[in-house]
């Protein structure tokens, strides 16, 4: 399909072109044209909350009722809250195990890497867990972790001890959840690295065989500089998984015994949201720590990024 170019007289005798802006620009307009649909609903639904969270911070609202301004009050309840400070230490812990996924899916994903007869049928069963969603996962682990029950206390009893009781011990059921949500996480950080192990280049490790690099040289210099965007996509999602750990805690304690196993999510959720709250300026305040958290690993890791990319320019 052409465009037809209507040419007028011009004063000076030449002519102008009378082609339609678009025409002249299409190339540069129709790429925004296919993106507008999902900007204008990541604005509204996305973008557009996090400030409104942000702003409702600063108030004491019900939800219902006129929202009375506070300013930084709901701040500074947080400074002298218990409950917050245990929510805060259990995502770091969260933070910190939920990072052995990253490892543990790279060496599966590495045995997976290989051409031996069945290895489609251990695929699929390291692939199972990522299928599966995280509430299925909670409910699984919690009869796992049943002392009466569960694979936990039929083991215990089997060596002849009392089986513990992990998800009503205090000192045990955070280590007990993250446990469980390790297992579908790993298997989408191997997921990530069997993708990228699918383009690592043949020549580079043919070059490291001639230089005699085997077994952990040829991984940690061949293998995983080749690995970087596979590895960093496997941090940055394990990190907000972290973060934004509610599901399992939702399914598996509700937050307890005592309020011991709560994040930050879910303490958001109980304090603005459920029947116990109705607090939504402290739940946003809550909400805007846990954003800002977030924000700060994943700028880190941007910034990280586009420092290497830089030097290797």
């Amino acid at each position: 399909m052409s465009v037809t170019t209507v040419s007028t007289p011009s004063p000076s005798g030449g002519s102008v072109d009378r082609r339609s802006w678009y025409a002249r620009n299409k190339l540069k307009v129709a790429p925004w044209l296919f993106l507008a649909p999902a900007m204008i609903f990541f604005t509204v639904y996305v973008i557009a909350p996090i400030f409104q969270s942000l702003w409702i911070s600063f108030y004491a609202w019900d939800g219902l009722g006129e929202a009375t301004w506070v300013g930084l009050g709901n701040y500074e309840e947080l400074v002298d809250d218990d409950r917050f400070y245990t929510s805060l230490y259990n995502n770091v812990l969260w933070l910190v195990l939920y990072m052995l996924a990253v490892p543990a899916g790279l060496f599966i994903a590495l045995f997976l890497n290989q051409t031996v007869p069945g290895m489609r049928i251990y695929k699929s069963l390291f692939f199972f867990p990522f299928v599966i969603s995280q509430v299925v996962v909670g409910l699984i682990f919690t009869w796992f972790y049943n002392p009466n029950f569960g694979i936990v206390g039929v083991v215990w009893q089997f060596f002849g001890a009392t089986p513990p009781s992990i998800l009503g011990d205090e000192n045990l059921v955070t280590y007990g959840i993250i446990f469980a949500g390790l297992w579908p996480q790993i298997a989408y950080c191997m997921i990530l690295y069997l993708t990228g192990l699918n383009n690592v280049s043949p020549d580079q490790v043919e070059a490291g065989r001639l230089d005699n690099a085997k077994g952990w040289k040829m991984l940690w210099y061949v293998i995983l500089p080749q690995l970087k965007p596979a590895t960093f996509i496997a941090i940055v999602v394990t990190v907000i998984g972290a973060l934004r750990s509610f599901d399992m805690i939702a399914i598996m304690t509700q937050g307890g015994p005592y309020g011991s196993s709560n994040v930050l999510s879910y303490y958001m959720f109980e304090t603005a949201l459920s029947e116990y709250g109705f607090r939504m300026g402290y739940g946003s305040a809550i909400a805007a720590v846990l954003f800002f958290i977030m924000i700060f690993f994943i700028s880190y890791f941007l910034w990280s990024m586009y420092q290497d990319e830089k030097v290797g320019r």
